[in-house]
């Protein structure tokens, strides 16, 4: 709970960073929306490719939710630095 508090305290004191925080988080899940979709259209023209499919999609969102992290880590930061 106190980790909440601070964390909503310094949103309320500097916006921006919170606000740069959401938009990693919204990019990252239409970013991840679209290779989910993408691979499912891939998967229903060529089912035995399914596999390697699958696994390119994995490998792909796991890459862009580090990035969307590593984001709203440094948003946090530089909050807190502040």
């Amino acid at each position: 709970m106190e980790l909440l508090t601070i964390l909503l305290e310094a949103v309320a004191a500097h916006g921006y960073a919170g606000i740069g925080a959401g938009i990693a988080a919204v990019g990252a899940g239409i970013g991840i929306g679209r290779i989910g979709g993408s691979a499912l259209e891939s998967i229903a023209r060529q089912p035995e490719a399914s596999g390697d499919i699958r696994a390119n999609m994995i490998l792909a969102a796991a890459l862009i939710e580090g990035a969307a992290l590593f984001a709203v880590i440094v948003c946090l930061l530089v909050v807190l630095n502040q």
